[in-house]
């Protein structure tokens, strides 16, 4: 099979390179990719939400099935353009249709979504411009903390959570009436305060049956002790210890199973990974929010305890006989540590020469804002999350003892990483 993954995080080099140990692969292209993807395939400069230049390239190049790695192509459509081309219809895309991408698309879709099939989550409103002041008088009826959520895609930053009402006010006028997140705070979802501890369920569904994998936990704090601004994510471990075979029993019954069939009710087709940001409150698990594709950074820590052939259940997704596949996993814990850029999530430098990645011993190395500078044969920083460590023990603290030895090893100008991923899990 040719394979063509869009995408050029993190996500999209951990599915790179567990796609690349198929047996079943023939070419595997990356677009755009990164300098950590060049060694699994072949890089391609397309812009992923360029339809017609991914469908030249598609038909060019003999393509046989697309991986969507990140949200956006999804939202804007990039299934049904697919399923609308008589050229391209055959050709099986891996996440589910504009429909089903909602369910990450629109905050306030997703909540009303759960709220039709009695999916449990947070009591909430929505408001937009016309309606901004309802909103303050609504976060003036309910208690502290407060949280605002864009409606739309803002890159895993629309979330703002206040202690204050005060903040909170001046939060909403600047989402609603000063476009803080541009179009995707048109709308913002105020949603009841909920206390416990967050964790990540994946699932891949042909849009019948599905496929649990691996529970993950991800820090999306840029500070130590979850403090300071959200971001795309800092690290993750897999599994999650609390998340034992009677708890995750609830979270199928109660989260999973009702979000495959509300969506198969609604006559939504849905082929791909969907995640489910869940928090345990109590003994009890609720959802936070949905995202319609693997999620980054905990791809690079549940993808390497896939034993199971991707593409063999991916090959199961197209042709939605996925209950008859077997997915395998590693007994092991993973601990992936995010390498930053100084000044992310905000302003930072790039063009950092990346040094002592050959030094890495006894961890994976995930690439995600790098780029190969071909001329001085040496690799570069090129965004804000630059490197992911991932390490296999026994005990969650033998692989982040491994992750955290490397990650001093790689050296960068600016270089920043969180010093305290699974600690919480430890204690």
């Amino acid at each position: 099979m040719n394979i063509l993954i869009l995408g050029s995080g993190g996500r999209e080099h951990v599915l790179a390179w567990k796609i690349k140990q198929s047996h079943k692969l023939n070419k595997l292209f990356i677009a755009p990719g990164n300098a950590g993807t060049s060694d699994c395939g072949i890089n391609v400069k397309l812009s992923i939400n360029d339809f017609p230049s991914v469908k030249n390239f598609v038909l060019a190049n003999k393509i046989n099935m697309l991986v969507v790695g990140p949200e956006v192509p999804l939202v804007n459509g990039i299934n049904d353009y697919f399923e609308n081309d008589n050229l391209l219809r055959d050709i099986p895309v891996i996440g589910p249709s504009k429909a089903g991408a909602e369910l990450e698309g629109s905050k306030d879709f997703a909540k009303k979504f759960m709220t039709k099939y009695k999916i449990p989550t947070a009591s909430y409103k929505t408001f937009d411009k016309k309606s901004l002041n309802k909103g303050i008088k609504f976060l003036k009826s309910i208690k502290s903390p407060y949280v605002l959520k864009a409606d739309g895609l803002a890159a895993g930053k629309g979330v703002i959570i206040c202690n204050k009402l005060e903040q909170a006010e001046d939060e909403l006028i600047a989402m609603l009436d000063k476009s803080k997140f541009g179009k995707a705070s048109n709308k913002v979802v105020i949603e009841e305060f909920l206390q416990g501890i967050e964790f990540s369920v994946f699932i891949l569904t042909d849009g019948y049956s599905y496929k649990i994998f691996p529970v993950a936990k991800d820090y999306k704090r840029i500070g130590e002790g979850d403090t300071g601004l959200n971001t795309g994510g800092m690290g993750s471990v897999s599994d999650v210890p609390f998340a034992d075979e009677t708890f995750m029993n609830k979270v199928e019954e109660r989260i999973i199973k009702p979000t495959v069939n509300g969506l198969k009710a609604e006559g939504i087709i849905y082929k791909g990974f969907l995640y489910f940001g869940l928090i345990k409150v109590d003994d009890d698990p609720f959802v936070i929010e949905y995202n319609v594709r693997m999620g980054d950074p905990e791809a690079q820590s549940v993808i390497p305890k896939v034993k199971t052939d991707l593409l063999d259940l991916f090959e199961g997704l197209a042709k939605e006989n996925l209950s008859d596949k077997k997915l395998e996993t590693d007994e092991r814990f993973t601990a992936s540590v995010i390498l930053a850029s100084k000044g992310y999530p905000g302003i930072y430098e790039k063009g950092k020469e990346i040094i002592n990645l050959e030094k890495v011993e006894d961890s994976l190395v995930f690439h995600a804002g790098t780029i190969q500078d071909n001329k001085n044969n040496t690799i570069k920083t090129n965004g804000g999350r630059i490197l992911s460590i991932t390490s296999y023990g026994n005990t969650i603290k033998e692989a982040l003892e491994k992750s955290y030895k490397n990650a001093e090893i790689i050296k960068f100008d600016g270089k920043y990483y969180r010093k305290d991923i699974g600690k919480d899990l430890l204690d």
